[in-house]
């Protein structure tokens, strides 16, 4: 699921977008902000889809086999066990994933190659053949080959990966929380007589408050927008303001948001967690820079008693 940092990193995302568009209309922003977090499910749902076309290309390349000109007999008599695999027939019957699925309009008619190639090299993989031949199948082994799937098939291909960049334009950051989420997915579904009680896995361990988060912290960043660019700039008079990177600038604004407004987390906490993100997205310098400026601003603050912090220990 999304924790706090991929939250963080999904503001920072649309704090940028804002800045860079010509459009300053926040709610638009903002609701963009809420599309680009829903998209990490609905990127989810298409990767659950995807594994279920794998696995449904059984029945068609059984039946191309038993349509040949001269087919033997292995050809006639294909091995479909994969098709009863109790993961994927409990998904088939799972009301949140047909419904997700529906909703997102998920359906790969307009990329029929994709599944072909991914079951070729499932099909001659030796796990699925063991798989095959194996005959006391239980949940977790039925999991075992859906997890090779995923992991062995889907993720190591150059097609598959080529056609989710070109879908979900923040593939790339979101790749990580989509395998947490289907790493969950497998935890979750391991009722084997009652399919019923599978459940997917939750985008956020808790929406209300969450989403909450993000819509304050875009919104406070935008709306102190100034003031804080101020409070930066005194701190680097001795930077020229065009060599301070655009993203170092958003990730320092972005903690002070932290400091004077989230009366709930702590300010080491917010320090290290926009130290962390600007290792992946800003130059290789920021981590220091920012923590110095950082450090700076917190002290002022502190001085001036305007940061709030409930409970102990949290400030410090």
């Amino acid at each position: 699921m999304l924790n706090r940092r991929h939250l963080r990193v999904k503001v920072l995302q649309s704090l940028y977008a804002y800045h860079q568009s010509d459009t300053k209309d926040i709610k638009a922003h903002e609701k963009h902000l809420l599309h680009s977090i829903d998209q990490v499910f609905e990127m989810y749902i298409w990767m659950l889809s995807l594994v279920s076309e794998v696995i449904e290309y059984t029945s068609r390349d059984a039946e191309e086999r038993a349509n040949k000109h001269r087919p033997t007999d292995e050809d006639k008599n294909v091995n479909q066990k994969i098709l009863t695999n109790r993961f994927y027939t409990s998904l088939q019957e799972n009301k949140e994933y047909l419904l997700a699925v529906r909703k997102y309009k998920v359906e790969w008619s307009f990329d029929p190659e994709l599944a072909k190639s991914l079951f070729t090299t499932l099909k001659n993989s030796s796990e699925y053949a063991e798989y095959l031949a194996k005959t006391d199948d239980n949940i977790q082994s039925d999991k075992d080959i859906i997890k090779f799937i995923f992991k062995k098939v889907i993720l190591k291909s150059s097609l598959a990966e080529q056609v989710f960049e070109d879908k979900f334009i923040y593939w790339p950051t979101d790749r990580e929380v989509l395998q947490a989420l289907i790493a969950k997915t497998f935890k979750n579904f391991s009722y084997d007589d009652e399919p019923q009680k599978n459940q997917l896995a939750e985008i956020s361990g808790n929406w209300v408050e969450d989403r909450e988060f993000v819509v304050n912290l875009f919104e406070q960043s935008i709306r102190h927008d100034a003031e804080y660019q101020e409070l930066i700039a005194q701190k680097t008079q001795n930077w020229e303001p065009d060599r301070i990177a655009m993203m170092d600038t958003l990730l320092m604004k972005m903690a002070i948001v932290e400091f004077l407004n989230f009366t709930s987390i702590p300010v080491k906490v917010t320090i290290n967690e926009y130290l962390e993100i600007s290792k992946e997205f800003s130059t290789p310098k920021s981590n220091s820079f920012i923590n110095g400026i950082l450090d700076k601003i917190l002290f002022e603050l502190k001085a001036q008693n305007k940061v709030k912090k409930i409970g102990r220990g949290l400030i410090e």
